[in-house]
C-alpha cells in the first residue's frame, strides 16, 4: 500500500503563502496534529551543523515546528547525539556551543537543547530489535525517554550512504557513539600514495589517532573505527574506502538503528525533509559545497522510507549543476547521487528499511499550494 508524502515546492508569492506558512500546512496535512498530546516531552531531531558548515536547516524553520508543538500543549526540545569523529560536536559541551553558534539558541528557536547521549556520548539505552545485523541497538537515552519525535532532515548527498535523509537523520543521528561505531564497522579506508601530500588533515580530524604522517599518511587499521570522516577531509582525494559491501552494510545497519529509535512510539513520530541547499556531502563537514541541483521544497510523511524515496526521486528529476561536485548524470532523470558518489548504491537503505517494516517505497506524492 502506498504511503502519503506531502510536498510544498519552493515557489511562494505572498506573505500568507511563504515557506513558513507552507511548513505549518505540511505539519497539519501530514497528520502530525495527532502525534502530540498535552504535556508530551516531544523531541525535534535535527543536525545542528558542524562548525564552518552553512547548509544545515535554517533555525527559523525549526522554530515554526516548535510553535506547532506548543500549540498542541506539548513540550518540545531540540536534540541530536554526539558524533563519532573529532569535530565540533563529539561531546555535549562542544556540541551545544556549536548549535548555539549556528543559530539554535533558545532566543531564536524557543526550545531547549538536549544532547541525546550525554556529555561524552556514553549515555545510551539498549533496545532489542529483530534485525539482520543487530538483535539490539544502542540509542541515546534521552530520545528513548521522549514521548514522541519529529525528524527534521536536511536532504543532501552523503559520501558513505549516497544521500542523507530521514533514515540517516534518525538512525545514524540518534545512535550513541558506540552505536555509530557499530554501524560503521565495515568501513576501512586506504591511502592512495601518489595522491597524498602529507598535509596531516586526516590525522587532525581522526578521533582515534589512527594516522601517522611520514612524508605521506599511513593508517593503523587496528585503531580505525570506520567513521569515514578522513575520506571527505582529504583535500587531494588521497583516501578512499575499500568499498566491497561497505555502503550496503552501513545503510542496512542505519535502517535497523532507525527501527530501534522509533520502537514503542511508532504512532508518535513524523518526518520532514528539507530538499534545499542539496549539498554533495554531509553537514558533518566543516564546509558546504555548491548544491548539486536547485532548491526543490519541503516534504513530510509518517513513513520515512516513502519520504526518502520521494525526496530522492525529486532530486533526480532535476537538471544537475555543472559547476558543482557532480561528475556525471547532469540530465533530468539521471541519478544525481551516483553522479557524485558513483560507488554507492543509495537504494540499500530504502530496500532494507522496507524489508524490516520501517515503511514502504511506494508513495503517493500530494502537493499542497
Amino acid at each position: 500500500m502506498a504511503s502519503n508524502v506531502y510536498f510544498a515546492d519552493i515557489r511562494t508569492n505572498s506573505k500568507s503563502n511563504n515557506l513558513l506558512s507552507k511548513l505549518s500546512e505540511l505539519f497539519t496535512k501530514a497528520g502530525f496534529l495527532d502525534l502530540v498530546d498535552k504535556d508530551d516531552l516531544f523531541a525535534i531531531k535535527l543536525h545542528f551543523g558542524e562548525e564552518g558548515n552553512n547548509a544545515f536547516i535554517r533555525p527559523i524553520f525549526v522554530r515554526k515546528i516548535v510553535e506547532e508543538i506548543k500549540k498542541l500543549e506539548g513540550k518540545p526540545f531540540l536534540t541530536d547525539a554526539n558524533t563519532l569523529y573529532s569535530g565540533s560536536r563529539s561531546n555535549s559541551i562542544d556540541h551545544l556551543n556549536t548549535a548555539i553558534a549556528n543559530g539554535f539558541g533558545y532566543s531564536t528557536v524557543l526550545a531547549p537543547l538536549v544532547i541525546a547521549d550525554g556529555i561524552t556520548g556514553k549515555s545510551f539505552t539498549e533496545i532489542k530489535i529483530e534485525g539482520e545485523h543487530f538483535s539490539s541497538v544502542k540509542i541515546g537515552s534521552e530520545i528513548i525517554n521522549a514521548d514522541g519525535m519529529i525528524s527534521l532532515a536536511h536532504f543532501k548527498g552523503h559520501e558513505m550512504t549516497g544521500f542523507g535523509g530521514a533514515i540517516k537523520n534518525v538512525g545514524m543521528g540518534l545512535g550513541s557513539r558506540s552505536g555509530k561505531q557499530m554501524m560503521h564497522a565495515t568501513v576501512e579506508p586506504e591511502i592512495i600514495d601518489e595522491k597524498c601530500i602529507g598535509c596531516g588533515l586526516c590525522k587532525k580530524w581522526c578521533s582515534q589517532d589512527a594516522f601517522i604522517i611520514d612524508q605521506i599518511s599511513k593508517i593503523n587499521l587496528g585503531k580505525c573505527i570506520g567513521c569515514g570522516e578522513c575520506v571527505v577531509t582529504c583535500p587531494t582525494d588521497a583516501i578512499s574506502v575499500q568499498w566491497d559491501d561497505a555502503p550496503i552494510a552501513i545503510q542496512e545497519r542505519m535502517a535497523e538503528y532507525t527501527l530501534g529509535v522509533v520502537k514503542g512510539k511508532e504512532d508518535k513520530v513524523g518526518y520532514i525533509n528539507f530538499v534545499l541547499d542539496v549539498s554533495p556531502v554531509c553537514d558533518c563537514c566543516g564546509w558546504s559545497d555548491h548544491p548539486i541541483v536547485n532548491d526543490i521544497g519541503i516534504l513530510a510523511s509518517k513513513d520515512p522510507v516513502a519520504l526518502d524515496q520521494a525526496s530522492a526521486d525529486l532530486v533526480n528529476q532535476q537538471e544537475g549543476h555543472r559547476n558543482s561536485a557532480l561528475k556525471s548524470n547532469f540530465e533530468s532523470g539521471k541519478d544525481k547521487f551516483r553522479g557524485v558518489h558513483p560507488e554507492v548504491d543509495w537504494t540499500a537503505q530504502l530496500v532494507h528499511g522496507e524489508k524490516i517494516g520501517l515503511g514502504s517505497r511506494d508513495y503517493e506524492l500530494i502537493k499542497i499550494d
